[in-house]
């Protein structure tokens, strides 16, 4: 990691320089390319336009700099230097040259043909830029060759204002809705023994534009497009007492550490800290913005630290160095990436932030796919997810030397498996494929290949069906928090719905997945060929036990594993609930099933062999409780539908609260709030809050704050 700090020096060098009558080389007059052969001894304090190849095959080979190839060589350039020294010779060096040895190596990396070595599995470190640019070059290629063949941070404050003695405050508060206890996750509203935190929302709002006369300009100034929103402060307790204290200028999802009083918010560009000592003078501690083409996959506050994930969009032309935050830079050789070529297009970056500065302590970068990306944490380890499809043209090729005799020739079959063993790439490959067979359907007649076309269309169906957990998988990512290394990997069939498809278990790792329901647009084959999995994986990531063909044609609802057991949701026509017994890793079994209408997208013990879930019948949300004591014959004790065709817990859970010493839970709706009892396992709407924007719940010792848009309502829970 290199923080920007120099800019400075680079300022001085350029007066000097003008003073003296030196030309420095600018932008337009910067080598375009690294030149090996011109590679020369260079030194701290030289200004040449051999400084500015030695820069530019530096950069190019993944080595920050990050005023580029200035022609200066300064401190940034030293710093890079260092890292070189370390990296390829592990030599302890202090950068204020380049000396023979250095130089050699250099010419001679630089220089190299890059190949990608793509033999084992897992993720692999990138040795510079040109290698991650030729995996780009290959992931590109490989995404453009899916179709199948055609057979037919800011300021730094160390010292936090001591806490001054509390004012009354309450003894019993609500935490955020979470997966894992203990470790809390961003939300819109936060809440300590005093105060709830509030995020705005952004006010979009039309303005009347003066229209200029014929002869006039227009008018230079146009009014803003919105309000930008702000983050209520707002005394809480006692009721009686609730006022706004103050506004902060940023809002979005927040992390709140209590015993600190500190104040994390995640704006759209950036994250900023804040002390919360004195709500009425909120004090900003320190802020950072996103990087270029980054955005925020999660977040979560464990044990005193923020561990962030972000997803960077990759610059092909210059994919490297990843810069997830402005104050945070990865260079080019600390990136990992697939050791397979897979169709990426984003990096990867998982950080451990220090609440009370802002800074990264800790950061860990790797390549993946932008798609369906996951962050789920354990006591132990971060666990991020990625998306991705096989090659469909390789996949093609295994389905005609698979199930092609019947329909093609065997001078076809023969010649095709003759190119399966060439040592060329499969790009090539798929080239020859495509020629075999171009070359065959122009030797019969327009009768022949509609025929030939038919024949293989079933042929190919009934493969991708046997082989459809083949076509699409969810690489897994493990990060101990310990080492906060790269710990292991794993990829399982298909894809997990959210966080709550993913659950650490004494080591193990539980992933519930839809398989076929991604490829199946791919290869037309149908809308009811989808299968549901559970995967059972170890502390190396390597697959143990698996569940396989639940609610074949359906797609997975909800997932939820409490302790040995799994409780599944799938959905098409009906809802099967599924009791699973996971208590034997390698022999996972289904135990129990329930068929009702409807289906659940949110599920959570209300206690020992009691679930509840949040989902829809009938167009209308609706809340079931489960009784699995008998996890064979699990039952549904009591259901209640709502007039309200949706709720914002049916996607996002931390919409929930669960009040267990009441027996309450609450659930927003798009027509207001609704407060259930669950006493005597029995469902009534216990209170009803209208409003539009009506958005959480929280509790201050017995009393319930319903939190809307523009106004908190609060009930005695006794």
């Amino acid at each position: 990691m290199q923080h920007f700090n120099e800019k400075v020096a680079l300022v001085v060098v350029f007066a000097v320089s003008a003073l003296v009558g030196m030309v420095v080389p600018t932008s337009s007059t910067m080598a375009a390319t690294c030149n090996p052969a011109a590679l020369t001894r260079v030194r701290l304090g030289q200004r040449s336009t051999a400084v500015v190849n030695f820069q530019t095959c530096l950069i190019q080979m993944g080595y920050a700099i990050p005023a580029g190839p200035t022609g200066y060589y300064g401190t940034q350039t030293r710093a890079a230097v260092v890292k070189f020294y370390q990296g390829t010779m592990s030599i302890q060096h202090d950068g204020y040259y380049i000396g023979p040895q250095g130089i050699g190596l250099l010419k001679q990396r630089a220089g190299a043909q890059v190949s990608i070595d793509t033999s084992g599995e897992g993720l692999k470190k990138i040795s510079s830029k040109e290698e991650l640019r030729s995996y780009l070059q290959l992931a590109t290629t490989l995404q453009q060759k899916s179709a199948r063949l055609d057979m037919g941070v800011a300021s730094e404050r160390s010292l936090l204002p001591a806490l001054s003695p509390a004012a009354e405050s309450a003894g019993r508060v609500s935490d955020t809705t979470v997966q894992v206890k203990g470790i809390d996750e961003p939300d819109i509203v936060k809440v300590d023994d005093k105060t709830l935190y509030v995020a705005g929302s952004e006010i979009y709002y039309m303005r009347d534009i003066p229209v200029p006369a014929a002869e006039s300009v227009a008018p230079s100034i146009y009014p803003p497009r919105y309000d930008s929103p702000k983050t209520s402060l707002i005394n809480a307790f006692p009721p009686s007492e609730m006022s706004l204290k103050s506004k902060v200028d940023t809002s979005g999802d927040m992390l709140l550490l209590r015993d600190k009083k500190i104040l994390a918010v995640f704006s759209h560009d950036k994250i900023t800290g804040y002390n919360v000592v004195d709500t009425a003078h909120p004090k900003e501690l320190w802020s950072t913005k996103l990087g270029p083409n980054t955005s925020v996959v999660s977040s979560r506050l464990y044990d005193g630290k923020i561990y962030l994930v972000t997803r960077t969009y990759i610059n092909q032309p210059d994919p490297c160095p990843i810069i997830p935050l402005v104050s945070v830079i990865v260079d080019c050789f600390e990136i990992y990436r697939p050791a397979k070529i897979l169709p990426i297009d984003a990096s990867f970056t998982a950080m451990v932030l220090n609440p009370e500065t802002g800074k990264a302590e800790k950061e860990l970068s790797f390549l993946g796919s932008t798609q369906d990306s996951i962050l789920y944490m354990s006591p132990n380890a971060l666990y991020i997810t990625y998306f991705y499809t096989e090659p469909v043209a390789a996949l093609t090729v295994k389905a005609v030397l698979d199930r092609g005799a019947s329909v093609f020739p065997a001078s076809v079959i023969g010649e095709i498996r003759k190119v399966e063993q060439y040592n060329i790439s499969d790009e090539a490959k798929a080239v020859e494929h495509q020629f075999i067979l171009d070359r065959y359907y122009k030797t019969i007649s327009a009768d022949e290949r509609l025929k030939v076309e038919n024949n293989w269309n079933n042929q190919l169906q009934a493969y991708i069906k046997e082989h459809r957990r083949e076509l699409e998988k969810t690489t897994i990512v493990k990060i101990p928090l310990d080492t906060f290394t790269i710990g292991a990997t794993g990829s399982v069939p298909g894809y997990p719905l959210n966080q709550f498809a993913l659950d650490e278990y004494e080591g193990n790792l539980r992933v519930a997945v839809t398989v076929g329901e991604r490829s199946r647009w791919w290869w037309g084959w149908g809308s009811q060929e989808t299968a549901n999995d559970v995967y059972v994986l170890n502390s190396g990531m390597s697959m143990v036990g698996s569940i396989q063909g639940l609610g074949l044609s359906e797609r997975i609802y909800a997932a939820r594993f409490i302790g040995d057991r799994g409780y599944l949701v799938t959905f098409r026509q009906i809802d099967p609930f599924y009791v699973l017994d996971l208590s034997n890793p390698q022999s996972p079994k289904r135990v129990g099933e329930l068929k009702i209408p409807g289906y659940s997208s949110f599920m959570v013990p209300l206690a020992e062999n009691k679930i509840l879930g949040i989902g829809k019948e009938n167009n209308q949300v609706k809340a079931a409780i489960f009784d699995v004591t008998n996890p064979a014959n699990p039952m549904e004790k009591d259901k209640y539908i709502l007039a309200e065709g949706w709720s914002e817990i049916l996607n996002n859970h931390k919409a929930f609260l669960l009040d267990e010493k009441h027996s309450i839970f609450f659930v927003p709706g798009s027509q207001g709030g609704y407060v259930f009892s669950y006493a005597g396992d029995k469902l009534t709407l216990a209170k009803a809050v209208s409003g539009y924007d009506v958005k959480r719940a929280v509790y201050l010792n017995d009393y319930l704050y319903i939190v809307g848009a523009n106004n908190i309502q609060v009930f005695n829970e006794t």
